[in-house]
């Protein structure tokens, strides 16, 4: 097994540091890649830290991962070495199961094997993820990137925040004629607000900042409603036929609920690290609206999620770091302090 340099946590109170980890070689059906960049997602750090209680130590985070391939297996048809591709939060599942077949690997019935923080499928020991210099995946969970070279790193975050936008906007019909909230102007919503705007929705963008207007009307809102403000959420009430809610912090879902019109859907995609207050069930019943939630986005859905990006040009709005500021990273992502995500430039690893 070839042994690989990493960024790792072996606590939740120590910071990350460089270790050295094992990769296997490749299989029949396997593709190895150098990576180039790795977005930094708030599940890193809540993972890093173990506030989901669930962390298995060392733990190398990563799941925004766009690398050039290496090696293939000789059972690989889809990839040759050179190729550009991408890795997001799935590096495997049972492949037998309903939802698998469907294309829906993210609700696995068996469990999905994560990029980092998951046993191997069958068991096994921990998987490692994309803060590292190098990565084996099989093929089937390997994406094809075909946005411009200058736009790697921009295109690393679609892995995970392109994806967990795209797919819930797609599950739920958004488009022309739709008027759509996205709460949060954070990593997951600067990338909502530019989905649901290429998909021709009309972009309404919920803040606890007023500061952030400006930047939301860039990114393609049409209106920008400060949430503090009783009397601009007021305005909005029974306006809206879906919400995106990425906000990855316990708050009042119930004013934005009433924001929804009939048969209305709010669906949730940030993960607090505690739960939300119960929204109140009247708000729900007398205008049949709906709350949901949802998770990433299968393979196949994350290619047409990358594609669509290509065709609209969308890629993440980003700031590169080397690997020696990733706890730096953390803290400032903690304080909400990047537009809007941080991507770690591997050639810095050494």
């Amino acid at each position: 097994m070839p042994q690989v340099h990493a960024y790792a946590a072996q606590s939740a109170t120590s910071p990350l540091a460089s270790f050295t980890i094992d990769r296997r070689d490749p299989g029949p059906g396997d593709v190895a890649l150098d990576i180039l960049h790795c977005g930094v997602c708030h599940s890193d750090l809540h993972t890093a830290r173990n506030e989901w209680q669930n962390t298995l130590y060392p733990s190398v985070p990563g799941h925004e991962i766009v690398g050039r391939v290496t090696a293939v297996g000789a059972q690989v048809t889809r990839f040759k070495v050179g190729d550009l591709v991408g890795v997001g939060c799935m590096v495997d599942s049972c492949q037998h199961c309903a939802p698998c077949a469907e294309g829906l690997e993210q609700y696995c019935d068996n469990g999905f094997t994560a990029t980092y923080n998951g046993p191997v499928f069958g068991g096994g020991p921990n998987t490692f993820g994309g803060y590292s210099t190098h990565i084996v995946v099989r093929e089937s969970f390997v994406l094809r990137i075909s946005h411009p070279a200058d736009q790697l790193a921009a295109v690393a975050p679609l892995l995970c925040a392109g994806i967990t936008t795209y797919s819930p906007l797609r599950q739920w019909d958004v488009g022309p004629g739709h008027r759509v909230g996205i709460v949060g102007l954070g990593g997951l919503g600067h990338m909502g607000v530019k989905i649901a705007a290429a998909m021709g929705a009309y972009v309404v963008l919920f803040t606890t900042s007023a500061g952030k207007r400006e930047d939301a009307l860039r990114l393609g809102a049409k209106e920008v409603v400060v949430s503090k403000n009783t009397d601009e959420m007021a305005a909005q009430a029974n306006q809206l036929d879906f919400i995106l809610n990425t906000v990855a912090a316990p708050h009042d879902l119930d004013p934005f609920i009433a924001s929804l019109k009939v048969d209305g859907t709010m669906t949730l995609v940030g993960a607090p690290a505690t739960p939300h207050p119960s929204p109140g069930v009247f708000g729900l019943i007398f205008r049949r609206r709906r709350l949901a939630g949802s998770l990433i986005g299968g393979i196949a859905e994350t290619q047409e999620m990358l594609d669509f990006c290509a065709q609209h040009a969308i890629v993440s709005d980003i700031e590169v770091i080397g690997m020696d500021h990733i706890e730096t990273a953390y803290a400032r992502m903690v304080k909400g302090d990047v537009k809007y995500r941080f991507v770690v430039d591997m050639a810095t690893m050494g």
